[in-house]
């Protein structure tokens, strides 16, 4: 894939829409710990989830609970502690899986929704009844 400066590295970019870009970024740096990758006018702002990537777009919110974006994290208790000081609602708190993992879900301001997970070990798919695919 060509590589473009203006546009995240990212293979998935979720564009999440906001009535105001720049309050939201403001807002998920504080409570999700997101970076500001690059501002477009004031009506664009691309952000970094660790590793991942997504874009905050101006417009109407409507959320209806149809999409959620999981971002990986690795302190989900400390992570989500930060959420709730920031105002985030938890919609539920930080869970160990069989599958390896700890997550947690939450909801911002704009009521878009989020679930952030951890590895907390390595485990074989089929040993919780996942199957692997050799790609």
């Amino acid at each position: 894939m060509r590589t473009n400066r203006s546009v995240p590295p990212c293979a998935v970019i979720p564009v999440l829409r906001y009535p105001d870009p720049g309050a939201a970024a403001v807002w998920l740096e504080r409570a999700f710990g997101f970076r500001v990758r690059l501002r477009i006018a004031n009506h664009r702002i691309q952000m970094w989830a660790g590793d991942g990537c997504l874009t905050i777009a101006e417009g109407d919110v409507t959320p209806n609970g149809a999409c959620t974006v999981q971002v990986r994290v690795e302190d989900a208790q400390a992570h989500c502690e930060r959420a709730r000081a920031a105002g985030a609602r938890i919609l539920s708190e930080p869970v160990d899986h069989a599958y390896g993992e700890r997550q947690y879900n939450a909801e911002d301001f704009a009521g878009h929704r989020w679930d952030f997970t951890e590895s907390v070990q390595d485990v074989e798919p089929e040993s919780w009844g996942g199957v692997s695919v050799e790609l």
